[in-house]
């Protein structure tokens, strides 16, 4: 018969092999040297789905900077839309960490729904303005005018909180505007403007603001009645809620606040 025996130098090998496999597997790194294979500590953060009312595209892609950079391995992407379309998205279970409203109204929505994580907290306030063209070639000076029939007036959509503010102004100014259209978001109506199609909008100050010199912004003393408040929350299906509360905390802290004042938002 063959002896079935390991030979000594084989044997030295397969015990030298063992040794390094527990090695590996050894939850400590005691008398371990520069230079080992131990295995990277995971990296922190994660993927990250903000759903966020269109006024906050500028500040909010500028704030995602500034959290990714202090939360390495992060990664906040956006869903930017109407306030009530991303409500109605997030009630039919789209999948989002965090919802932040142009207005409460949207946000009961979905809390009534009990779509979300705890009290949603106010961070951010913002009134309507006329935009116009640079230079204001229509003359525009107040509510009143938006109602001439020879000027094409854009608002946002009634269900929109810019639309439900500016139902509230021209309900304060007894003015009765017939806009040419109807947007489902405040971009879309300050894109109107800036691209010729309109010779006024009605958008948020932050939206003129943003919009770098494309447009001009007309203030009317009924706005101060209309003031939006912006609320945030994280949701109840987040797959990452400890980041996601990281996001709520950034926004409302701080560097959130200064980056929203310095667009022109108010503070609740």
């Amino acid at each position: 018969m063959k002896n079935r025996s390991i030979p000594r130098a084989a044997a030295a090998v397969v015990a030298a092999t063992a040794l390094a496999a527990l090695a590996g597997c050894g939850g400590g790194d005691a008398g371990g040297g520069a230079g080992g294979d131990a295995a990277p500590a995971p990296a922190q953060g994660g993927t990250l789905t903000v759903f966020a009312a269109a006024s906050l595209t500028g500040t909010f892609s500028e704030l995602e900077k500034q959290f990714e950079a202090a939360n390495p391995g992060s990664d906040v992407t956006f869903n930017f839309a109407g306030s009530s379309t991303l409500a109605q998205q997030i009630n039919q279970g789209a999948p989002a960490d965090v919802f932040a409203s142009a207005d409460e109204n949207n946000m009961t929505k979905v809390t009534d729904a009990g779509n979300q994580q705890g009290e949603p907290v106010v961070f951010a306030t913002n009134t309507l303005q006329i935009a116009v063209a640079p230079q204001n070639p229509k003359q525009v000076a107040s509510l009143q005018d938006l109602t001439k029939p020879d000027l094409r007036t854009v608002v946002c959509a009634p269900q929109v909180p810019c639309g439900s503010a500016t139902e509230k102004v021209e309900q304060a100014a007894g003015a009765d505007i017939t806009p040419v259209s109807e947007e489902q978001d405040v971009k879309a109506v300050l894109q109107k403007v800036t691209t010729g199609n309109a010779d006024a909008g009605l958008v948020y100050k932050t939206d003129v603001t943003a919009s770098e010199g494309k447009a001009e912004g007309v203030d009317f003393p009924q706005a101060s009645g209309a003031v939006n408040d912006y609320p945030i929350t994280v949701l109840k299906n987040s797959q990452n809620a400890e980041l996601a509360q990281k996001w709520v905390q950034f926004v409302t802290g701080d560097q959130g606040r200064q980056v929203l004042v310095a667009a022109g938002f108010g503070t609740p």
